[in-house]
């Protein structure tokens, strides 16, 4: 959504790992420091709650905003993001477990704002840069970013693309450009991201007003063979495919819409439960109703308010850790009764969030932020 350009100075990217704590690095322009949350024990509602949790944080680069982020396993992660002098979009990868990082970004890349990746390993990474025209494009590597292939340059200057998901097996994956000609736009590739093709709009309900937010890279996300879309604007709607993206159902959610409102990421356990998030970027501070989950009926229903804006949330196993940072307002929070109540556990705010039980969580974010969570 074009708001996501507005301010792009405040954008963070988080990371979490889970019962491992985060050597420094050697690097002579990295700095560690730790951070610590609060340690309550009970959630809102009232179960005892034992996670204890420290965020472990190295800067990388205090020029980048990171939006992007793939924590793919427990020792390998890729992040991407913006500068906030005008120089150009980096890319960077860790293959031991954070200890070290490594700048492996494309060549070329002077004003351009990398807000997703998606990885499947050490070598294999694609990278979205957001934006209308030429600004939206898709590089690929397969050697760890020693070198880079461009595979999709947007020509058309109505479509201003805000992130991409892949579906099981990393062939078919989904890129989500805002509406054109009234509906959202959807690109997809059939071949790993080697080459990419807009796709009908027929089977898109009409949407116009409303436009997906590149906050964290998961206004798009995949689970089994369904899609999700989530959208904010004139109406904060989710939209899901079952039949990869050529043709989309679409509900209310119960998260507010507005001029920078509306729903920011949604994170799946499985194609039936899940959890959206969002707010309002004019009112960061006010994070009610900011949350909403998927019932057993299928309906989306009102989640537990967030202390504020959500940017961000991803599942620990049956733990979900949602995170937001806007102006003065930041921190993270965490919901073990899927999403129906929330408790801030660090006043650390972030934008983006990636866990797993094997991977724990990653996250990175403003001024060339990236951790992982530490549990004690």
């Amino acid at each position: 959504m074009r708001i996501s350009l507005r301010r792009s100075y405040l954008f963070l990217v988080i990371g979490v790992a889970v019962a491992v704590a985060l050597v420094a690095p050697a690097s002579a322009q990295a700095t560690a420091g730790s951070r610590h949350g609060h340690s309550g024990h009970q959630d809102g509602t009232g179960h005892h709650q034992h996670l204890r949790l420290d965020w472990r944080q190295t800067t990388l680069d205090a020029d980048q905003n990171f939006r992007g982020l793939d924590g793919v396993n427990a020792r390998v992660a890729w992040v991407t993001g913006e500068s906030l002098s005008g120089g150009p979009g980096k890319v960077y990868r860790t293959v031991d477990g954070g200890r070290h990082w490594r700048d492996v970004s494309p060549p070329g890349t002077t004003g351009l704002s990398f807000r997703d990746v998606e990885a499947t390993g050490a070598r294999t990474a694609l990278v979205l840069s957001i934006g209308t025209g030429e600004a939206a494009r898709i590089y690929r590597t397969t050697d760890g970013g020693a070198t880079w292939t461009e595979t999709f340059e947007n020509t058309d200057p109505n479509a201003f693309y805000d992130c991409m998901d892949f579906y099981p097996g990393n062939r078919i994956g989904l890129a989500l450009s805002d509406p054109v000609d009234g509906r959202f736009r959807i690109l997809r590739t059939v071949d790993a991201g080697r080459t990419w093709r807009v796709l009908p709009n027929t089977g898109m309900p009409y949407s116009a007003g409303e436009g997906g937010f590149a906050a964290s890279g998961d206004c798009l996300t995949i689970s089994g063979h369904t899609a999700f879309i989530g959208s904010g604007g004139a109406k904060a709607r989710i939209y899901r495919s079952t039949d990869l993206g050529r043709h989309w159902t679409v509900r209310r959610s119960t998260i507010p819409p507005g001029a920078a409102a509306g729903l920011f990421a949604i994170a799946m356990r499985n194609a039936h439960h899940g959890i959206a998030v969002g707010g309002d970027f004019a009112d960061p501070a006010d994070g009610a109703d900011a949350s909403a989950y998927l019932s057993r009926h299928g309906r989306w229903r009102n989640g537990g308010d967030l202390p504020l804006v959500g940017e961000d949330v991803a599942w620990w196993g049956h733990v979900a850790i949602a995170v937001g940072q806007y102006g003065d307002a930041a921190g993270s929070s965490l919901s073990t009764d899927g999403g129906r109540h929330w408790r801030l556990f660090s006043d650390d705010g972030w934008h983006a969030v990636d866990c797993s039980r094997q991977a724990g969580c990653w996250a990175a974010g403003a001024d060339g932020t990236v951790g992982r969570l530490h549990t004690r």
